[in-house]
């Protein structure tokens, strides 16, 4: 075998670590090859297909000698679907990279030492967990209506007619509405070309009320006897509340457009979380695992220990599913979210469940943050995977509220705004807690609480 350096070679390789996009890592002549569906502990032959000067990428070929914590994935099309990256991952070796990926981020990108990072607290569901899918439609070779997930790197579409993570209740609706889709003749959007009407089927469901939307997005308003067929679903599916048309004619990766148009029954369906109820619609921001953001909840109502005489803001507040739990909680709360049927829904969430002691404003954080009418005890952020704006790091540093709960997705852009705002010792960082939100996947969900350092 050649252990050469070059493109196209088969090469032997001891599987050493995992990297935080997921792939395992091996060395060779002192470089890194990222091999995807590998585990650390792996003996494995790769053959090299993207060389760089300092790294390359590979292919697996064959396990020489398996690792202790490779499993058999629980689905058969796990290698090629790009929903999850670690079936083939042992559910405690997946905490124990998790947490691992999270220290690691905070020492080489946040500078921290030695950070707090408490032991990580895993999903009570590691399959069955999701409470919403989106899947691309696509029309095969043959003629046939798929619909599923593309492969890693890909927009080759891998159909599916079950999925072990998302909810098993959804799982027989996929298989019959692709046929019922087949069956109307509705045609379906062709990425390349721009031609058709049909691009994604989303299902959502309430973990504990059981209720199901059933969206699908489209290029037209216009979907011959829809409506006949939404009202066929409705009674064939006793949990499904709403049938609906989200619009979307724009070319690009945007799922849903802005305008969703109901056929029959409700736009929402309604959830339990933190003992309130909520109303969600389709295109509705909520964490996907209901149980495991419980746990996250609960982590910051036991460690913030309120007294009620706080105020709190929450930023990227999405429809108030932090806000309103801990509104309870505290003197006042305010939630900042800059898309605009968020906060129509947060404010119909608090009506809802009696909370007036909480106030929506619409914008960007950066934009309102320095203009609120209000001295906060606790502010908590729950950015976008790309982490807060640099404007936001400075207006938080000069309101320079006593604590500071930071919620991410994504340990290096955590780490990179915990080392700013910890600059200078304004704050220190006193703890982190990993949590496992995505079970079968490299993603780790962390909050972090930081303190300001009184004179």
């Amino acid at each position: 075998m050649n252990q050469d350096y070059q493109q196209g070679n088969l090469v032997e390789l001891d599987i050493i670590d995992l990297s935080h996009s997921g792939d395992g890592v091996g060395k060779l002549d002192g470089k890194a090859i990222f091999v995807p569906d590998t585990v650390t502990g792996d003996r494995i032959v790769s053959r090299l297909t993207h060389v760089k000067k300092q790294y390359a990428y590979g292919k697996l070929q064959e396990i020489i000698s398996p690792s202790p914590h490779r499993i058999r994935p629980n689905c058969i099309v796990a290698d090629k679907c790009g929903g999850c990256q670690w079936q083939h991952i042992s559910a405690e070796y997946q905490l124990t990279a998790k947490e691992n990926q999270v220290i690691q981020a905070l020492k080489r990108l946040g500078g921290f030492e030695n950070p707090p990072v408490l032991p990580i607290l895993s999903s009570p569901e590691i399959l069955g967990y999701r409470n919403k899918a989106t899947y691309p439609l696509r029309r095969s070779t043959t003629g046939n209506v798929q619909a599923g997930y593309y492969q890693r790197n890909t927009h080759q579409l891998i159909n599916l007619n079950q999925c072990p993570i998302q909810d098993p209740r959804l799982n027989p609706i996929l298989a019959q509405v692709k046929q019922d889709i087949q069956a109307q003749g509705w045609s379906i959007y062709n990425e390349t070309t721009g031609t058709g009407k049909l691009r994604h089927l989303g299902l959502r469901i309430g973990k504990r009320t059981g209720e199901i939307l059933l969206t699908l997005v489209s290029t037209s308003k216009n979907l011959t006897h829809f409506q006949q067929q939404a009202e066929s679903w409705l009674q064939r599916y006793p949990d499904l509340v709403g049938v609906s048309v989200n619009y979307n004619p724009h070319q690009g990766n945007k799922i849903f457009g802005e305008e969703t148009f109901n056929s029959v029954g409700r736009l929402y369906l309604t959830e339990t979380f933190g003992e309130l109820n909520f109303q969600l619609s389709s295109d509705t921001f909520f964490q996907v695992n209901t149980e495991a953001a419980e746990i996250l909840l609960k982590v910051l109502l036991d460690k913030l220990c309120l007294t009620g005489k706080e105020n709190l803001v929450d930023a990227y507040c999405g429809v108030g599913t932090f806000t309103l739990p801990l509104a309870k909680k505290v003197a006042q709360a305010v939630g900042i979210e800059s898309n605009k049927n968020a906060i129509e829904q947060g404010k119909n969430n608090a009506d809802m469940n009696g909370i007036n002691n909480v106030k929506f404003y619409q914008g960007t954080v950066e934009k309102i943050l320095p203009f609120l009418n209000l001295d906060p005890d606790i502010i908590v952020l729950d950015p976008p995977r790309k982490g807060c704006d640099r404007n936001v790091i400075h207006t938080l540093k000069e309101i320079s509220p006593p604590i500071i709960i930071y919620i991410s997705c994504q340990p290096s852009t955590l780490a990179r705004d915990l080392e700013k705002l910890c600059q200078q010792d304004l704050y220190t960082l006193e703890w982190i807690q990993p949590i496992d939100f995505f079970p079968q996947t490299p993603h780790v969900e962390s909050v972090a609480l930081i303190r300001h350092n009184l004179d």
